[in-house]
């Protein structure tokens, strides 16, 4: 089977990560607990009147797939993957909101068209004009790691030779007021540098768009090269120490072959407990990095760990702002992902270094 390569990357966050020439050496810090994306200017990107009528969710998604396939040097790819958990949310509530305001009557479609899941794939392939294999996953929290796999499949047994995978999620104001109201969200306003210690139930919510050219060819722009995906709808608490144990079994890499495992911690006391399962024990002598911190959680938070990662082993720079602990290490070769959202969804993610 052929090889999976990250050939090119792009990332529209909470963090200023679209121009892909710094790698964090400045952070933003936010104090709410509902944080946007920073903007770049989309109409660099994209015709202005085309925009207009584009939902944030969508311009993300278009913005961040050009931006990755500039960085991999290509106009083109043979198909296209996309993962969203909520789809363009707010087109969403514009119209449920019109059917309860209206009576059901009088209803203009345009915000129905535009709010469904796939919308984002179909510009992004409208733009291209690509006509090729286009896909959207709804999984929830594993909707990226979704992607993925699917385009792992398809490069390791041939059926295409580049494609555009990514993740987008955007915020909704109904959406958000009903998480808050459940708690999901913190109560209290905090520091999102101080995330991990905050003790109490809930997160901070973000949004964004991260996305990635992934081929069976290596090319001087290559970030890194995708060694296994593996995706769990449920784990104990109790099991997932032996789970990654077996997942590095299953592909002939032990632990101490791991020079760092970057952990979705989001602050909420009572799911973090996962991660610290495997960073007091398994990994306590392991280099930990942490990053929603810095772009909130969101369906498809986990593509921006991706995105991390793969800066990670292809600068050999760890910035200071991502750290859990301070392990000593002079070269990062094999990165370890591990995602879940709430006790669910888990995910475990090996990347290498070219």
């Amino acid at each position: 089977m052929s090889k999976v390569y990250i050939n090119g990357i792009g990332s529209i966050s909470s963090q200023k990560t679209f121009g892909n020439n710094d790698f964090l050496e400045k952070i933003l810090v936010y104090t709410n607990n509902v944080i946007p994306v920073v903007n770049p200017d989309y109409k660099e990107y994209i015709d202005p009147v085309a925009a207009r009528r584009m939902a944030k969710g969508i311009k993300m998604g278009v913005v961040a797939s050009r931006i990755a396939l500039r960085d991999a040097g290509l106009e083109n790819v043979d198909a296209i993957i996309t993962g969203t958990g909520m789809g363009c949310v707010r087109d969403s509530e514009k119209f449920v909101s019109a059917i309860i305001d209206n009576d059901e009557k009088y209803l203009t479609p345009t915000s129905f068209i535009q709010s469904t899941h796939n919308t984002v794939g179909g510009q992004i392939a409208l733009g291209l004009q690509c006509k090729g294999y286009n896909f959207t996953y709804v999984h929830a929290s594993i909707s990226f790691e979704s992607t993925l796999l699917d385009a792992k499949l398809q490069l390791e047994n041939d059926e295409a030779n580049t494609i555009l995978i990514g993740g987008v999620d955007e915020q909704g104001e109904h959406t958000i007021a009903i998480h808050k109201l459940i708690n999901h969200i913190k109560l209290e306003k905090i520091e999102t540098t101080k995330l991990l210690g905050s003790n109490t139930a809930g997160t901070i919510f973000g949004e964004g768009a991260n996305f990635f050219v992934v081929s069976n060819k290596k090319q001087d722009s290559t970030y890194a090269e995708v060694l296994a995906v593996e995706t769990y709808n449920t784990l104990l608490e109790t099991e997932v120490l032996n789970t990654v144990i077996l997942f590095l079994k299953d592909n002939n890499i032990s632990v101490e072959n791991i020079d760092a495992i970057v952990l979705g911690n989001n602050g909420d006391i009572q799911y973090d407990m996962f991660y610290n399962k495997l960073s007091s024990g398994l990994f306590k002598d392991t280099q930990q990095v942490y990053y929603k911190h810095l772009c909130g959680e969101f369906n498809t938070a986990s593509s921006f760990g991706i995105w991390l990662a793969s800066k990670i082993l292809k600068t050999q720079k760890l910035p200071e702002a991502i750290k859990i602990n301070k392990k000593s290490k002079e070269n990062y070769r094999t990165i370890l992902l591990y995602n879940q959202y709430r006790g669910e969804n888990h995910s475990l993610t090996l990347l290498r270094k070219c």
